[in-house]
C-alpha cells in the first residue's frame, strides 16, 4: 500500500492525499461506509459504487468470523469475491465488538475470550489468530487486535489496558510479517493508538505505533463516552507524533461536525455507523442541517429532501413522501435514508478535500460546521 501526501491546508493540519491498494486508489480525506457483515445495511453494491461513490467499505472481523465463518469466506476466495465489491475493503479486528460485550468476555494476556451473541458459544481472539482470520477475509487493510477502554476509564485501568494492547500489537505485528495474503494481493496492517483521555498515555502509544513503520496507523478508543473536547484534544496529541507520510485513520467517528474537526486536525480516514443507523431511525443529514423525518412539519412539505446544492438521492423523493414512508414503516424509507446520508457524508469529505487543495479549507470548514449542526 502506498500513500502520497498531495496538499495541506494553510492554518490547519488538514491534508489531502492518495492511498493506492491492489483494489484501487482512495482519495483522502475519505469517509468509509460500514458494512459490518459484508453488507452496508439497506444499500446495494451498485448504489455504493455509482450513486454514493464509495471508494472503500468496511467489514468486521468479529461478525464475519461468526457468520458466515472463515470456512465459507475461504472457499469463496475472500470477502471481495463473496460480496462482489471490487474496490478496497478494510476490516476492524473485532476489538471494539469485544469491548461492547463487556458482560460476555474475559481479557487475558493470551487474548480475548468471548461468548457469541448468536448462540452463546465460546471463542478466543488472540493477536495471532485475528491476523489469520483477516488474511482469510482478505481485506486490503487489516487492523490490529486491541482493547478499547471506555472513555470514562480511570487512569489506572487505561494504563493497564494500554500495556495489554501494546503487547498484543507486538505479537500481531510479528504474525503479520510472518504471513502473506491468500488471494494474490497485498494486505496492509494498521496498529491502533489507545490510551483513553490521558495525553501521556496517548503519546506513549503513538510513539510505540510510529516505531513499527506500518503502512498506516489508526486512532482508536474515542467517541466512547468521553467529552467531545477531549476527543479533539487526543487527536491533536496523537497526530503530533504519528508520521506525516502515512495515512491516519480515526475509528468510529462520528457526526458531520466531528468529521470536519478531525480532518482539521490531520485525520485522513474515518468511519461510523451513524449515517445508516440514524438514517434508519428517520434522521437525515444535509448541507443545511439535520432533519427528523418523523416530525409533523414535513407532512405537507413537497420540496425535495435537498432543495439546492448537492443531491444525494432522486429529487422526486419529497420530504412529505419520505415522512409518509417512515410513519407507514415502509422499507423504502430505510433505503432512501441510508443512501441519502452516506452520499452526504462522502460529499462532505470530497468537498473538504477540494477546499484543502484550493487552500481555503479553514474558512469553508467554519461555515460548514455551523450549518451541519443546525436542527431543521
Amino acid at each position: 500500500m502506498d500513500f502520497i501526501l498531495q496538499a495541506t491546508a494553510p492554518g490547519t493540519n488538514a491534508r489531502a492525499g492518495e492511498i493506492t491498494t491492489d483494489h484501487g486508489k482512495i482519495e483522502t480525506p475519505v469517509f468509509m461506509p460500514v458494512g459490518t457483515l459484508g453488507s452496508v445495511k439497506a444499500v446495494h453494491q451498485h448504489e455504493l459504487r455509482d450513486d454514493i461513490q464509495a471508494q472503500i467499505i468496511l467489514g468486521n472481523t468479529y461478525h464475519l468470523y461468526l457468520r458466515p465463518g472463515t470456512e465459507i469466506l475461504h472457499k469463496a476466495g475472500g470477502l471481495h469475491r463473496f460480496n462482489g465489491w471490487e474496490r478496497p475493503i478494510l476490516t476492524d479486528s473485532g476489538g471494539f465488538q469485544v469491548f461492547s460485550l463487556a458482560s460476555n468476555r474475559k481479557l487475558t494476556e493470551e487474548g480475548a475470550k468471548f461468548r457469541s451473541h448468536i448462540d452463546g458459544s465460546t471463542h478466543l481472539f488472540t493477536p495471532e489468530n485475528v491476523v489469520d482470520i483477516e488474511r482469510i477475509i482478505g481485506a486490503d487493510i487489516m487492523m490490529a487486535l486491541d482493547e478499547c477502554p471506555p472513555g470514562t476509564a480511570s487512569r489506572e485501568y487505561a494504563e493497564k489496558s494500554l500495556g495489554l494492547t501494546q503487547r498484543w500489537l507486538e505479537r500481531g505485528w510479528k504474525r503479520y510479517n510472518e504471513t502473506e495474503g491468500l488471494y494474490g494481493y497485498r494486505q496492509a496492517y494498521f496498529p491502533i493508538v489507545q490510551g483513553c483521555v490521558y495525553p501521556d498515555l496517548r503519546r506513549r502509544a503513538a510513539e510505540h505505533v510510529a516505531s513499527l513503520g506500518a503502512d498506516g496507523n489508526a486512532i482508536g478508543g474515542l467517541a466512547v463516552g468521553e467529552p467531545v473536547e477531549k476527543m479533539y484534544e487526543m487527536i491533536e496529541v496523537v497526530n503530533e507524533i504519528l508520521p506525516t507520510d502515512k495515512p491516519r485513520y480515526l475509528m468510529g467517528v462520528g457526526t458531520p461536525a466531528n468529521i470536519l474537526e478531525a480532518i482539521d486536525r490531520g485525520v485522513d480516514m474515518m468511519d461510523c455507523v451513524m449515517p445508516t443507523r440514524n438514517g434508519r431511525n428517520g434522521m437525515l443529514f444535509t448541507a443545511h442541517g439535520i432533519m427528523n423525518m418523523r416530525n409533523k412539519k414535513w407532512a405537507d412539505d413537497f420540496s425535495p429532501l435537498q432543495e439546492d446544492g448537492p443531491s444525494y438521492v432522486d429529487r422526486a423523493y419529497t420530504k412529505a413522501y419520505v415522512r409518509h414512508l417512515f410513519i407507514a414503516n415502509e422499507l423504502l424509507a430505510l433505503q432512501i435514508a441510508s443512501i441519502h446520508n452516506l452520499a452526504f457524508y462522502l460529499w462532505l469529505t470530497r468537498e473538504a478535500r477540494a477546499h484543502i487543495m484550493a487552500g481555503d479549507f479553514a474558512s469553508w470548514k467554519a461555515d460548514m460546521v455551523d450549518r451541519v449542526t443546525r436542527r431543521l
